[in-house]
């Protein structure tokens, strides 16, 4: 029997952990991923005794963004499924970011494309030294569009506007320089620096931190209305079927540049 692609428990004290379960593949993000998140914030948002989510990657690395040979089938199906799975995968960060606990994620190796807005919609992340991040949608003729909001709370429209275009990796002190991690640790002592976080956390007064959480949102980007995530998501799904995202994901599968890298 396979294994869910999201983990998830909770324990005495209210501490709950939600791990993204598909290492073969990095963790990165499919159907089954994006409908595990949702299921694991339904199942834990439920429970009146929550008080932390703790967010994880099983094995080498966080979340390497979308598995692109998913995102291959999913661009070739109607527009109306297309608009289906950003709104889904939109609509799961949008809900991570305004959980009413603090979250907080550990970040070890990849964090590429959409893991960048999942730890973007967290309240505190914690990165280990091994950590390497970029936005890199637009190398293979996507966008990012869905999680740009969050992205900009987190780092800000101008470094969004770097690292969105140009797709660069960057590592965990960059990360923490411009905003995107809090903190930086050895890989080796990421679990216990998450513990402390929660720690702290657990001393402070879940409603107080519930409306503190909920009045700094009102002045945030990430908390868009719906006209606007709308917008968002019909951009979202219609690069993914233009041609543009069918050369991209092509030269990601034959392993060559696309048509619009200069040769020579």
């Amino acid at each position: 029997m396979s294994q869910p692609a999201v983990l998830k428990s909770i324990d005495a004290r209210g501490v709950a952990s939600v791990t993204f379960n598909r290492p073969e593949v990095n963790n990165a993000y499919d159907e089954s991923l994006i409908q595990g998140l949702h299921d694991a914030m339904d199942e834990l948002g439920a429970n009146p005794a929550l008080r932390v989510v703790v967010l994880r990657g099983a094995g080498r690395h966080f979340q390497a963004g979308a598995d692109l040979k998913w995102i291959m089938r999913v661009g070739g199906q109607s527009g109306a499924e297309n608009e289906r799975v950003s709104r889904l995968t939109g609509l799961a960060v949008a809900r991570l970011n305004t959980l009413p606990v603090p979250t907080v994620a550990l970040v070890q190796g990849g964090c590429f494309g959409g893991g960048t807005g999942i730890a973007a919609a967290c309240d505190v992340v914690i990165a280990a030294d091994n950590a390497l991040f970029s936005i890199a949608e637009t190398r293979w003729g996507l966008t990012a569009a869905i999680i740009l909001p969050q992205l900009a709370d987190a780092i800000g429209v101008r470094e969004v506007r770097r690292y969105a275009l140009s797709g660069e990796r960057f590592g965990a002190d960059e990360a923490r320089r411009i905003g995107l991690a809090h903190m930086v640790v050895p890989l080796a002592e990421l679990e216990a620096a998450g513990g402390r976080m929660v720690a702290q956390l657990l001393q402070n007064a879940p409603e107080a931190n519930a409306q503190t959480k909920d009045a700094a949102l009102r002045f945030a980007w990430g908390r868009t209305d719906a006209a606007s995530f709308d917008r968002l998501v019909a951009e979202h799904a219609a690069k993914r079927r233009s041609a543009e995202g069918v050369e991209g994901l092509a030269s990601f599968v034959e392993k060559r540049a696309a048509r619009w890298f200069p040769a020579g």
